[in-house]
């Protein structure tokens, strides 16, 4: 149980080893706030569908299981879409259509596939945490750095002192532009690969 969930966070990352999900890294992460949230939402619907997947996996005919799958994926993130209208507006607002992507996402029908349909419930749900949050660490490893030396913010707050201005510091607009974060994820897979020689 124990390397289900570890596994994920470094050895097997979905983003950096399995290298799905990079669309999401590439679009959402210009900021820390909806990297965390979006991170968030993806662990619940992973962690959520695998559970509901492992349960009707004896029960789903074969022909239908990618439809089945779907709808259940779909249902998860109508409900996570809607939470977020609720309670955190201004994110939703700045996820847009992200949020609802998260039923294509890789990920969530890689694990699905690969892990719920085959293993029960409390493995699966570990399963789908462990993945979930692999994915949320790059996230927001992605987005801390791109909003720190994109914006001088971290969370909206600028962390950047105004002294370091005057001595002519700038903040560098290239780092919210979406290649800036696939430049970090290469820049993270290869501190990864260069840790485990």
């Amino acid at each position: 149980m124990k390397g289900i969930f570890l596994n994920p966070l470094s050895k097997n990352n979905p983003v950096t080893v399995q290298m799905l999900g990079i669309c999401s890294a590439l679009a959402v992460t210009s900021k820390l706030e909806p990297s965390l949230v979006m991170g968030v939402a993806v662990i619940v619907v992973v962690a959520c569908a695998n559970v509901i997947i492992s349960l009707l996996r004896n029960t789903i005919p074969v022909r239908i299981r990618i439809i089945v799958q779907l709808v259940i994926v779909a249902v998860l993130v109508t409900i996570v879409n809607e939470i977020l209208k609720a309670f955190a507006y201004d994110v939703s607002k700045q996820l847009s259509v992200f949020v609802g992507l998260i039923i294509t996402n890789c990920i969530v029908m890689g694990r699905l596939e690969a892990f719920a349909l085959a293993n029960k419930p409390l493995p699966s749900f570990i399963d789908g945490l462990g993945n979930g949050l692999g994915y949320a660490i790059i996230l927001v490893i992605v987005g801390f750095f791109r909003e720190l030396l994109g914006s001088g913010t971290l969370l909206g707050f600028s962390v950047i002192p105004e002294q370091v201005y005057s001595w002519g510091y700038e903040n560098n607009g290239l780092m919210i532009l979406p290649p800036m974060a696939l430049i970090i994820v290469a820049c993270i897979i290869w501190l990864q690969k260069s840790r485990e020689k």
